[in-house]
C-alpha cells in the first residue's frame, strides 16, 4: 500500500509537467512594517523558480519609481533609503506594497504588506482631577493614538511613580489605580507616552485626599467603579480587561466567562486588585467576560461585563494544485481559507484579476475555478487572494497546456469482476509495445453511483500491471469505475466507465406515488436512497387492466426518480410497478392502480355546465385511497357482528316500508318505560335506541314508527 501511495505521488508531480525549478514560488514575501521618517526601510520579496525571473514592486497598485532613494537588490528586496513623509501628505512612503515575480511560465504577485509611518500625535484623552476619600480607590486615565502603540508610565509631581509600590497598579492601556489612598498621595499627576517617533506628556490633574481613617470603616457595599470595555483585537495582542470596585469591607473580584469556558491559565495574569490581561490572545480567547465584586462572607455581589472579539488573518485550508491539462480539456482549482472576519476569495491570472467567462466559472463563493475547454491562452499561473480586514494571504498553482498528439491513449476493454461482498477486480487491456514505452504508470478512478466526481478515490498501479484488485469496499453497493493512462506530459482521456455493484443483496422496494396530470398523462415519483451506491438504476412499467402483464418497460439511471407517463386512454385504470435494480438483481416491485377515469368525468361534467374544463391535477391516489377505506370499513363491520355473536348479543329489526328522512328519536316509547319493563324481567336495564324517520312521525301517531331499530343487551347475571 505504501508503495502505491509513493507511486500515486510520484505520477502527480511527474504528469504535472511542472519541476519545481520551473515553478515560481515565494521564499519569503513582504510584511507589515512600522517606518520612522528619515531612516531607511527594507521590504523582502524572495522567489524560486526558473530564470530569468524579473522582480517589480508596486504601491497601492501603481509601480514603485525607482532613482537614488528607491531601488531593488539582487535578491529581490525594496530598499527605501530614507522615508518621506510631507505634512501635505501628497509625498508619503505608507501604503500597501507587493510585488510581482514574472519568468516564462507566467506572472505571480506576493500578499499586501502594509508600511505606516510611525506617528505619536497629541492626547486625547487627558487625566481628570479627583477628589477621593482616604482609604478609598483613585483612578486615572489617558489615552493616545500612537504608531506603535507608546509605552505609557505615570509621573507624580513630576517625578516618575514608584511602581513598586503594590498600592499603584499601571495598566499598558493608560489606566492608574491607587488603592489605600493616603494624604501622601496627594499631588499632581499626568501620562509620558513613548514610542520611536516622539515622546509627549498629557495635562496635570491633582489628586485631593479627604477624610479620615476612621470615617471610612462603616460599611459600604461593593460597587464596580470600572468594568472590562468592549474589545477587538487581533491575535498576537495583549488584552486588558479592567474591573477596579470599592466597598468596604474590600470586595473580591473574581472573573469567569459568560458561556461557562474556563478562562484558562496560561497568558493570563491579574494585575492590582482584579484587572485581567491576557497576552498573545488567540481565536479561542473571544466570548464574553463577567467581572464579579464579592463581599467577603456572603453572595452579595455586583458584576460587570465586557466583550472581546479577537480577528484574525486568511489562513488557507486547501491549496490550488498545478496539473498539466491536454488542449479541449478541464481543469478544476480549490481554494478554501479560514480567517475572521470570514475572508473574501477573489482569483487572479497572471496578476490581473481574472473575470468569469465562457470557459471560465467561479463557483462555491469563488473557492472553486473551473477552466473548460482549454487552449493554449488559458496557459498560466492562477493565484487565490484571500482577503479580510485583518491582512491578506495568496497561493497559486500554473495550469500548463500539454500537446494531445504526445499524450497516451486511453485504456481500452475495460472490465469490472465482482469478487466478493467487499471487492472487486478491475481488468484492461495491454497496450502495444510501443505504445508502452511511454506510459509511467495508471491511476484507477472509483466513486459509489450517486457520489460528486470530488468524492472518488484514486489508486495509482505501475506501467506493467493490467489488473487491480479494490478491496474493503461496502457490500451491495454499486460503484463507478474508469482508468487513466499516464506519461512524463500528462494524463490520457478516461477509459469508458464500468459500474459494477458488489457482492450481496438486491436493493430495498422502491417507494412512489403518481399524480394524474389530464386524462391521458399521469407523472410518477420515487424516492432516491439515502444512501449513495444503494441502486444501479429503476424500471418503471405499467399496464391498462384487465391486461395480465405488464409493458413499456423504461430503465433509468440511479439519480433520476420522476417521470411523466403519456398517450394513455382516457378513463382506463393502470397498474404502474416500479423496480429498482442492481448487479445483484431486482428488488421487489411496488405496484399502484391509477384511475384516469375521474379526470375525465370531471372534465365532461365542466364542459357540459358551459364551463372551460379545470387544469386540476387531481392525484391519483384518491381512487386507491377510496378502495383501501372500504376494505377497512368492511373488515371494521365483520369484526364487530362477531364480537356481537360472541358475546350473545340480539339483534331485532323492525322495518316499514316509508319515505327517506332523517333518523331520531321515536317518541313511540320513553327510556323510563323501557327501563322499567326490563326491571321487570329482572334483565339490567340499558340504554335502547329506538330510531324513526322524521317525516313519518309527523304524519303518523309516535307508537307506530316506520321503522324500528333496537338493541338489547343479554341480562347480567350479577343482578337480580
Amino acid at each position: 500500500m505504501e508503495r502505491l501511495s509513493a507511486l500515486l505521488l510520484l505520477l502527480l508531480i511527474t504528469v504535472s509537467g511542472l519541476g519545481r525549478a520551473s515553478e515560481l514560488a515565494f521564499i519569503k514575501e513582504p510584511s507589515d512594517v512600522i517606518a520612522v521618517r528619515d531612516r531607511p526601510l527594507m521590504l523582502d520579496c524572495q522567489v524560486e523558480g526558473e530564470g530569468p525571473i524579473t522582480i517589480t514592486w508596486r504601491r497601492n497598485g501603481v509601480p514603485v519609481p525607482l532613482g537614488a532613494r528607491v531601488a531593488v537588490l539582487d535578491n529581490g528586496t525594496l530598499l527605501i533609503r530614507n522615508v518621506q513623509k510631507r505634512r501635505d501628505g501628497d509625498e508619503s512612503d505608507a501604503g500597501e506594497y507587493d510585488c510581482a515575480a514574472q519568468n516564462r511560465y507566467g506572472l505571480l504577485i506576493s500578499r499586501k504588506a502594509h508600511v505606516q509611518l510611525a506617528s505619536l500625535p497629541k492626547f486625547h484623552t487627558h487625566p481628570e482631577s479627583m477628589s477621593v476619600d482616604e482609604g478609598g480607590v483613585a483612578r486615572f486615565h489617558c489615552a493616545v493614538s500612537s504608531i506603535p502603540e507608546a509605552n505609557i508610565t505615570w509621573e507624580r509631581n513630576r517625578t516618575t511613580l514608584n511602581a513598586d509600590d503594590n498600592r499603584y497598579t499601571l495598566l499598558p492601556n493608560g489606566i492608574l489605580h491607587i488603592t489605600g489612598v493616603c494624604q501622601a498621595d496627594s499631588g499632581s499627576y499626568r501620562c509620558v507616552a513613548k514610542n520611536i517617533a516622539n515622546t509627549r506628556y498629557s495635562h496635570e490633574a491633582q489628586l485631593s485626599v479627604t477624610g479620615t481613617v476612621a470615617a471610612n470603616r462603616l460599611y459600604k457595599e461593593p460597587v464596580i467603579l470600572s468594568g472590562p470595555q468592549n474589545l477587538t483585537l487581533n491575535v498576537h495582542q495583549t488584552a486588558i480587561l479592567e474591573c477596579i470596585a470599592t466597598g468596604n469591607p474590600r470586595p473580591i473580584v473574581s472573573w469567569s466567562r459568560l458561556d461557562g469556558r474556563s478562562i484558562g491559565v496560561e497568558g493570563i495574569q491579574v494585575l492590582g486588585t482584579g484587572n485581567l490581561i491576557i497576552s498573545d490572545v488567540s481565536l479561542q480567547h473571544s466570548g464574553v467576560y463577567v467581572c464579579s465584586a464579592n463581599r467577603p462572607g456572603t453572595r452579595m455581589r455586583r458584576t460587570a461585563l465586557g466583550r472581546l472579539v479577537v480577528q484574525a488573518p486568511p489562513e488557507f485550508l486547501q491549496w490550488p494544485q498545478s496539473v498539466s491539462k491536454p488542449a479541449g480539456n478541464s481543469a478544476v482549482f480549490t481554494c478554501q481559507a479560514q480567517g475572521v472576519p470570514d475572508p473574501h476569495l477573489i482569483w487572479l491570472k497572471n496578476g490581473k484579476i481574472l473575470t468569469p467567462g465562457d470557459n471560465v466559472k467561479l463557483s462555491n463563493n469563488n473557492s472553486t475555478l473551473a477552466v473548460t475547454r482549454i487552449t493554449a491562452e488559458d496557459e498560466a499561473i492562477y493565484q487565490c487572494i484571500a482577503e479580510n480586514s485583518v491582512g491578506t494571504n495568496q497561493a497559486s498553482a500554473r495550469l500548463a497546456v500539454s500537446p494531445t498528439a504526445d499524450l497516451p491513449e486511453a485504456p481500452q476493454d475495460l472490465t469490472v469482476t465482482p469478487l466478493s461482498t467487499t471487492s472487486l477486480r478491475v481488468r484492461w487491456a495491454q497496450p502495444e509495445r510501443h505504445v508502452m514505452d511511454g506510459i509511467i504508470g495508471y491511476v484507477l478512478h472509483i466513486r459509489k453511483l450517486g457520489e460528486p466526481d470530488s468524492s472518488e478515490l484514486q489508486e495509482a498501479v505501475s506501467k506493467d500491471t493490467f489488473q487491480h484488485d479494490f478491496t474493503n469496499l461496502e457490500a451491495s453497493t454499486t460503484f463507478s469505475i474508469y482508468v487513466k493512462a499516464y506519461s512524463p506530459l500528462g494524463a490520457s482521456q478516461q477509459s469508458n466507465s464500468v459500474i459494477t455493484t458488489t457482492l450481496g443483496a438486491v436493493p430495498t422496494m422502491p417507494s412512489f406515488f403518481t399524480k394524474v396530470l389530464n386524462s391521458t398523462a399521469m407523472q410518477v415519483f420515487w424516492e432516491l436512497p439515502a444512501k449513495a451506491g444503494r441502486v444501479e438504476g429503476y424500471k418503471l412499467s405499467h399496464r391498462k387492466l384487465p391486461q395480465q402483464e405488464f409493458r413499456h418497460e423504461e430503465r433509468f439511471p440511479a439519480h433520476i426518480n420522476t417521470h411523466t407517463i403519456s398517450n394513455l386512454e382516457a378513463s382506463a385504470v393502470y397498474e404502474i410497478q416500479l423496480t429498482a435494480f442492481n448487479g445483484n438483481g431486482d428488488s421487489i416491485g411496488n405496484k399502484r392502480l391509477v384511475s384516469l377515469a375521474e379526470t375525465e368525468k370531471s372534465g365532461k361534467e365542466a364542459a357540459a355546465a358551459g364551463e372551460s374544463v379545470c387544469d386540476c391535477r387531481q392525484d391519483s391516489e384518491g381512487s386507491m385511497t377510496a378502495l383501501v377505506v372500504g376494505i377497512h370499513i368492511g373488515m371494521a363491520c365483520i369484526i364487530f357482528c362477531a364480537l356481537f355473536l360472541m358475546f350473545g348479543y340480539r339483534h331485532s329489526f323492525f322495518c316499514q316500508k316509508g319515505s327517506q328522512g332523517d333518523w331520531s328519536l321515536s317518541a313511540g316509547q320513553s327510556v323510563s318505560q323501557r327501563d322499567a319493563a326490563a326491571k321487570e324481567a329482572s334483565i339490567r336495564a340499558a340504554d335502547a335506541i329506538e330510531l324513526t324517520t322524521q317525516a313519518a312521525a309527523a304524519e303518523r301517531p309516535a307508537a307506530v314508527p316506520q321503522c324500528q331499530v333496537m338493541i338489547e343487551p343479554q341480562p347480567d347475571s350479577g343482578t337480580g
